[in-house]
């Protein structure tokens, strides 16, 4: 049975946890090869090592530009293009109006605005014709929790980018700009946001499921899945939208 990534050349940004890790996983079973990039080296070599030999791990800060045009100038060399661009780096912490500092915010804007305003634009030249580009949202932008207002306004921006991107490309390149917008999914960047304290992570993520529709929170591999199909030749007509894989969270 084909595979439907099969020779594909796939970049994941913050591919070494959670979602960014599960999906570089699924983009390699489904045939690409694949860069994952992150911060911690140690980290990010086990998270290549685990996938196996279709993965290549490449230390990056998205949100430094002399990073991402280093990386980028490595991947014209190696492979001359880019098939499939999941920008998934970022990332946040929490904290209610009153107490947001200027660290806070510029941290949280530069890791999910800039970086992906910057990993897109610096990786456009090498983007195939047909190329598949999924950008990570959150429905975190469409509806509101407590202390988390500037996280939520860079996943608003990022939701942006797509719907103005799609008219910026010259249409010939077929390239598709796409928002996938998890709902809570298990992952260890969301249990963080409470601390190391096991009970206090399971309080949150039962708090979390009771206020989905399916009554649980998601899977890393829910989310890996939607992506693929975004990555894939099956969603060759998909372009612009925001496709939740939320268990219905943001419907209601």
């Amino acid at each position: 049975m084909s595979r439907k990534l099969e020779n594909k050349i796939a970049i994941v940004t913050g591919g070494s946890t959670g979602i960014g890790l599960e999906t570089a996983r699924q983009f390699a079973l489904e045939g690409a090869r694949v860069y994952i990039t992150g911060r911690r080296k140690t980290e990010l070599s086990a998270a290549a090592a685990s996938i196996g030999p279709q993965a290549i791990g490449v230390q990056v800060d998205s949100s430094r530009l002399d990073d991402l045009e280093r990386f980028f100038d490595r991947i014209a060399t190696d492979e001359g293009r880019i098939d499939v661009l999941f920008v998934n780096a970022g990332g946040g912490a929490m904290l209610p109006l009153g107490a947001i500092t200027e660290q806070h915010f510029d941290d949280t804007f530069n890791r999910n605005v800039k970086g992906t305003l910057f990993t897109v634009q610096t990786a456009l030249p090498l983007l195939a014709d047909g190329a598949s580009v999924i950008l990570t949202g959150s429905t975190a932008a469409s509806s509101g929790t407590p202390a988390f207002s500037v996280y939520a306004a860079t996943k608003a921006a990022v939701r942006a980018f797509v719907r103005n991107w799609i008219l910026d490309v010259d249409k010939t390149r077929r390239i598709r700009f796409n928002t996938l917008s998890p709902g809570a999914t298990r992952t260890p960047g969301l249990v963080d946001l409470v601390g190391p304290d096991a009970a206090q992570q399971q309080g949150l993520l039962d708090y979390l499921a009771s206020q989905v529709p399916m009554g649980r929170v998601g899977e890393p591999i829910e989310i890996a899945r939607a992506a693929v199909f975004l990555a894939s030749d099956d969603a060759s007509f998909v372009n612009g939208t925001e496709l939740f894989v939320d268990g219905g969270q943001a419907q209601v």
